[in-house]
Formats: C-alpha cells, structure tokens, sequence
C-alpha cells in the first residue's frame, strides 16, 4: 500500500507530526458499523504501532496500516486537504473512498 499526500494535507498534519512523538496511521474504522466491510477510512494519529500495524512508505509522509484491512483499498492512495471544506479526501484514481476523511488526534 502506498500514500500519496498533497501538499496541503502535508502541511495540515505537520504540526501534529512534528516533535516525532506521533506516528500516523490510516485506520479502516468499523466501529458502529456492524461489520468489518462497512467500515471507513480515517486517519488516526498514534503513539506508536501496534502488534498488528505495518509501516508503509507513503510520499513524503511514512503511515501505518493493518494488512488484513488492506483489501479494501487499492495499492495506490491519495490524501488530500481542501481548506474549504475543511476536510481530507482519500482517494485512488479508480474511484473516491470519502471526501471528508476524519482524523482522529
């Protein structure tokens, strides 16, 4: 799995990343969703991985991800940030995941 982020979705996290005390991590959220393959994107920022988290290299910003999840995204991801909305969007060049990508702090 690989994330492409934008500019502006860079500079809104860099803040939240910058001392190195936070790692980020792209969360498949089920929680409420009474199963696993309702679940939604968001993007959490975490002390440290768990047991079940793998480091990617995303471009220019390293996440972590749970494999098992992986098979509901394609291999390729963009996160972007309008300021507008005021929101993230993730999304692929097959299709729009959500445009109001929450992140979890």
């Amino acid at each position: 799995m690989h994330i492409t982020f934008s500019k502006s979705a860079v500079q809104k996290l860099s803040p939240y990343l910058g001392d190195g005390t936070k790692r980020l991590k792209l969360l498949h959220d089920m929680e409420g969703c009474g199963c696993v393959v309702s679940g939604v994107p968001a993007l959490q920022l975490i002390d440290g991985p768990s047991v079940d988290d793998k480091l990617a290299e995303g471009d220019p910003l390293p996440f972590y991800y749970e494999p098992r999840h992986e098979v509901y995204y394609e291999p390729k991801l963009k996160i972007d940030y309008d300021e507008g909305q005021g929101s993230f969007s993730l999304k692929s060049d097959g299709q729009i995941y959500t445009t109001h990508l929450r992140l979890i702090v």
